[in-house]
């Protein structure tokens, strides 16, 4: 396929390799997948692996994504048609026989997954990355995490991110919303076991991070979407069992007398540090691998990164299962890259009464993982919404804040750093629809001179757009991909948010806690550090990379305020206002001398 860089030379594990990794794929269409095999370890490192939508078809077992969810879409139609022949009920029955051979297979004795066994497990084997210059240490980004509900039975394999604390333990950082986290407050006994795999089929990854409903088997999406049963072997101490042909396996357990560990910080795909916060410790109790074991990892942080893709191939393939089960009236549904998933959604319906957008917004705020939403933008009609150009257009036409502006509060993503509380914040819904008899009539907002949002680094008044977005002094009003970033990513739409003059307002600046309403630390940009881009720059062409390309990194270095996860914190606040009153004093001081 050609979609493969080997590097022969000595990368290290250690900002190195995250730094490459980031320049290949910030490429056009995602660049290449990388495999560094040197680490320094027994094992190679394999990067990118899915950062592309060729290479994300491919993980999947397709030619072109559109497949899958024209698959599906064959399927339910053929489950739900009226059957009126013996013919048709032949034609189920042997969809049916089909299902059943998606369904896991149980595996008795070990797995390849298991040629290696270590029952004094040692994570310095093993090549993990640490990514960004002020992550916590090093962290496993790829893990598909196993855990067991204590009730039912029922599997989940979640993706969460590990942060290795020493030779046998780690964090475990899921969520409060996430399934595994849900399984650990109902454990029945103190040791709660927990399987980790790493590599293996690419498609465990995606499902993993696929949103599926509660309680359905990965591993049965996984069975459908490569049409062969995954094969699972049981761990070898703990009652978990785990896909034969994973190149990893780290079995363990929590303990739950034991307190919470700090976890963190760590440089997330929302392109900001995720700060320091409590989670549980696992306790590794046996390490296995296959004989020729390679580590797979991904890079997150300023998009766009692998996950964009992982994310635009849901997008795709989860429409009609979200059409099914939230709204029939959705047409289509888009995720900017900039909105890093949950900031910012594009939703098209087929509208066909007043106020189905505002509908159609709360259906989506309390749908599954849709729940994390902040900015829903509604539209209908025949416009592409994946064309920047044709949805502004619709806001100029149909959108007219005072009129089709609607604020909420719900759930939002733990790692949202904007929201004033941590996992919940506002939420704003934008109708662009065009409007019904019912609703207020359209009229032509001349004022707006053909704009429909603004970004500037001073309000001005009167605004020459539908919305204005006020952004820090130091960011590239040029850099358009940057300033829808920092839109959703530094506002909360109930504290930043407000109407004034037939203009949506939006402060996307830094916060500094303990102003304006801002109770909490505010994360810093993810960058490179200057001595690591240097580094790569200076080898670049001895690790046979072709064409120079600069860090990325290099673009965000104006946003970064300090050498630290955090960006403010009040005692830059306090400090900042002594110094005003100093110089306050001073000037007052100066007057009374001249």
């Amino acid at each position: 396929m050609g979609e493969l860089i080997r590097i022969k030379e000595f990368v290290d594990p250690v900002l190195e390799i995250a730094e490459v990794t980031d320049r290949i794929c910030k490429q056009q269409n995602g660049g290449k997948a990388i495999l560094f095999e040197n680490t320094g370890t027994a094992f190679p490192v394999l990067t990118n692996m899915m950062g592309s939508n060729k290479r994300m078809a491919a993980a999947l077992g397709v030619d072109r994504l559109e497949q899958i969810p024209e698959r599906i879409d064959r399927l339910l139609a053929q489950v739900t048609a009226p059957y009126r022949g013996w013919w048709e009920k032949l034609i189920l029955l042997s969809q049916l026989n089909e299902a059943k051979t998606w369904l896991p297979k149980y595996k008795k004795g070990p797995g390849a997954c298991q040629e290696v066994v270590f029952m004094q497990p040692d994570l310095q084997r093993l090549p993990i990355l640490k990514c960004w210059p002020h992550d916590g240490g090093r962290f496993i980004t790829l893990p598909l995490v196993h855990t067991q509900d204590p009730d039912t039975g029922q599997r989940n394999v979640g993706m969460y991110r590990m942060q290795v604390f020493s030779v046998n333990t780690t964090g475990i950082h899921w969520h409060k919303h996430k399934t595994g986290a849900r399984h650990f407050a109902a454990r029945k006994t103190s040791r709660f076991p927990v399987a980790i795999c790493i590599g293996g089929d690419p498609i465990y990854s995606f499902c993993a991070a696929a949103p599926l409903p509660d309680g359905f088997d990965e591993y049965l999406l996984a069975g459908f979407l490569r049409n062969k049963a995954v094969t699972l072997v049981p761990c070898l101490t703990v009652g978990l069992s785990v896909p034969s042909d994973c190149d990893f396996v780290l079995e363990g357990y929590i303990e739950a007398k034991e307190g919470l560990a700090t976890e963190g910080p760590f440089g997330d795909h929302t392109g900001f540090y995720s700060l320091p916060d409590l989670y549980p410790t696992i306790h590794i109790t046996c390490l296995t691998h296959k004989k020729n074991a390679v580590y797979p990892a991904t890079i997150v942080g300023v998009p766009p990164q692998e996950d964009a893709y992982i994310a635009h191939a849901i997008e795709k393939i989860f429409l009609t299962p979200f059409r099914l089960a939230v709204a029939p009236e959705v047409v289509d549904m888009h995720m900017p890259v900039e909105g890093v998933t949950h900031n910012l959604a594009i939703i098209k319906i087929r509208k066909a009464y007043a106020g189905q957008a505002i509908k159609m917004a709360h259906a989506m705020w309390g749908a599954g993982q849709m729940m994390f939403n902040k900015i829903a933008i509604i539209v209908d009609g025949e416009l592409n919404i994946r064309d920047r150009k044709a949805v502004l257009e619709a806001l100029l036409k149909h959108y007219q804040p005072t009129r089709d502006t609607f604020f909420s509060r719900g759930p939002l993503d733990v790692l949202d750093h904007a929201a004033p509380k941590s996992g919940f914040g506002g939420k704003i819904c934008i109708d662009a629809t065009r409007k019904t008899a019912e609703e207020e009539p359209e009229t032509p907002l001349a004022k707006f001179a053909g704009k429909a949002i603004s970004f500037v680094h001073a309000e001005k008044d009167p605004s020459d757009a539908l919305i204005e977005v006020l952004l820090d002094q130091t960011v590239d009003l040029e850099n358009e991909f940057m300033c829808y970033w920092l839109l959703g990513s530094n506002a909360d739409p109930i504290r930043d948010m407000r109407l004034a003059g037939g203009v949506l307002r939006i402060d996307s600046r830094t916060k500094i806690p303990g102003n304006l309403g801002v109770p909490r630390f505010w994360p810093n940009v993810v960058t490179s550090s200057p001595g690591t881009i240097k580094t790569i720059d200076d080898r670049w062409f001895k690790m046979g990379l072709g064409k120079f390309i600069p860090s990325p990194s290099l673009n965000y270095l104006s946003l970064v305020h300090r050498e630290s996860a955090i960006a403010l914190s009040k005692e830059d606040h306090d400090s900042e206002i002594q110094r005003l009153k100093e110089s306050i004093t001073g000037m007052i001081q100066q007057m009374k001398n001249d």
